[in-house]
């Protein structure tokens, strides 16, 4: 997926409390979805602290609708079971209830599938199928459940088909949004949208101001059903390429365009990503893909939802696993290149923007706790945790493609336990590992090698910023770890379970 150097795009409130009092469409037996097709579905979510990352912080429950597919499987978005411990179905009707397993979720996409432990818990439902070609004046029902499990279905219009973003940072993918009226009832987080009977949508969030909604689109859907029948699973294709416009006269000029060209400037390229796979270079214009011309703003025409950002044909529109052939404008000479269709490989991210579903990897040093970097940290901060958050680690998370290719994994001194060993270092946080007894630092297992070699009788830790370097006593800090362990509770003094070596859910 394209990283966008102008994010305009703002979020709507995610799940925002409805407006209450408005009419319901009453359903009708008439190609309409039904509470067979339907399940309610329950999740018991508790997140990591990133602050104290051996902590879980307090468990909360998220209800949503989940829609019946072929082969005894629901459908529901990735947000309603983030950090998931337990989740659970109930049929609407009987109140039936059983315990059910994540099979495959995909946070880009904002979707996961649950399967049910009991095989025959869905025999006796209605899959249902997912619909196609949705345009702007499209109507569609948005499917809510009554105390009673029976359907209540409530009116909406498709107002706009944009490429906009999802729940995760730096994820921008096609979104319908719903002009409608929702009233608040209980199962509200993740709720079926359909017309007809097929299912064209999954509402993700809800803004009561405007009375709008943003969708999880029919398009999206398909393409990360797809995906799971594809093994191994392979996430959304993404480009990894940062661009501007080219709307500027003189910018033109510079580059070498003629009035009958358009396109895009790429301004830089994510370190072992797609675009750098295919060649392109920073200062190229793309000026089509996949026989789609580009536009100054990176639109293309799209036969099926108009104009829209050419992002699209590389998340959605088509597989991981081909190319898509470009029309590259270099030095004022048009040349062809291939743009590989494949997600970006985790071991090129510096800093991970989504930390989910696992323990954050940490090691404790004679009480100090390193960690590797990721947004998932300086969320810690609050909503405006880029003014908050220590910023030498807010630029290093923000500008991680300009750092060296072989920078690796960003370690830094998170917090000082205090013990006897760290006498005299309690205020030295947030800083930047380079070298522990003499090993250059890039990730924590490199920590936990430097740890089996000190020099002298110590760990000397030097860091980015003042006071430059730490010492520990080596034979104090193995003599008290077991005291370090009990005084503060912790499980262990290290995790360094690698998610890279671990089949994804």
């Amino acid at each position: 997926m394209i990283a966008f150097r102008f994010r305009h795009l703002a979020f709507l409130a995610v799940c925002a409390p409805l407006f209450p009092g408005h009419a319901q469409q009453p359903a009708t037996p008439d190609a309409l979805p039904t509470a067979a097709s339907v399940v309610r579905v329950k999740s018991t979510n508790q997140a990591f602290n990133f602050d104290s990352p051996w902590l879980k912080r307090a468990p909360f429950t998220r209800r949503g609708i989940g829609v019946v597919l072929e082969g005894g499987r629901v459908l529901v978005t990735a947000e309603l079971i983030a950090n998931h411990t337990y989740v659970e179905l109930e049929k609407p009707a009987s109140s039936e209830k059983v315990a059910a397993d994540v099979e495959r979720v995909d946070y880009e996409s904002n979707l996961a599938i649950l399967k049910p432990q009991d095989a025959k818990f869905l025999s006796d439902t209605k899959p249902v199928q997912v619909g196609k070609n949705v345009q702007v004046g499209t109507k569609v029902n948005v499917l809510q459940l009554e105390n009673t499990g029976s359907v209540a279905l409530t009116p909406g219009v498709v107002t706009t088909v944009s490429v906009g973003p999802y729940p995760a940072d730096g994820i921008f993918l096609l979104t319908y949004r719903l002009s409608i009226a929702l009233q608040y009832r209980d199962n509200s987080f993740t709720m079926p949208v359909f017309t007809g009977d097929k299912l064209v949508g999954l509402l993700m969030r809800y803004d009561t101001r405007s009375q709008s909604a943003d969708l999880v689109p029919d398009s999206v859907i398909s393409s990360f059903l797809a995906r799971v029948a594809m093994q191994p699973y392979l996430g959304i294709p993404r480009a990894g390429i940062s661009y501007s416009p080219t709307r500027d006269p003189q910018f033109r000029r510079y580059l070498g365009m003629k009035k009958d060209q358009s396109g895009i400037y790429i301004v830089s390229l994510a370190h072992g990503a797609a675009a750098e796979k295919s060649g392109l270079k920073s200062g190229d214009v793309i000026m089509n893909v996949d026989g789609h011309d580009i536009d100054e703003d990176g639109n293309f025409e799209s036969a099926e939802y108009g104009k829209i950002p050419f992002s699209h044909l590389i998340s959605t529109a088509n597989l991981p696993g081909g190319k898509l052939p470009m029309k590259v404008l270099r030095g004022g000479k048009t040349i062809d290149l291939d743009l590989p269709l494949e997600p970006r490989d985790p071991k090129t991210i510096v800093s991970e923007s989504n930390v989910l579903d696992r323990a954050p990897r940490y090691y404790i040093l004679g009480g100090l706790v390193f960690e590797e970097l990721s947004r998932s940290f300086l969320r810690e901060w609050g909503s405006d945790w880029k003014s908050d958050a220590p910023a030498r680690l807010v630029y290093m998370d923000e500008f991680q493609d300009e750092l060296p290719v072989d920078r690796g994994k960003i370690v830094f001194l998170s917090q000082v336990l205090p013990a006897d060993t760290t006498v005299g270092y309690d205020d030295v946080t947030e800083s930047v590992v380079k070298k522990i007894n003499g090993h250059d630092i890039r990730s924590l297992d490199d920590v936990a090698e430097a740890a089996k070699h000190p020099e002298k009788g110590f760990h000397k830790v030097e860091l980015e910023s003042d006071p430059g370097v730490l010492y520990l006593d080596a034979k104090d800090v193995a003599a008290g770890a077991s005291q370090l362990q009990d005084s503060y509770g912790l499980p262990a003094l290290n995790n360094l379970d690698d998610p890279a070596t671990k089949p994804a859910p």
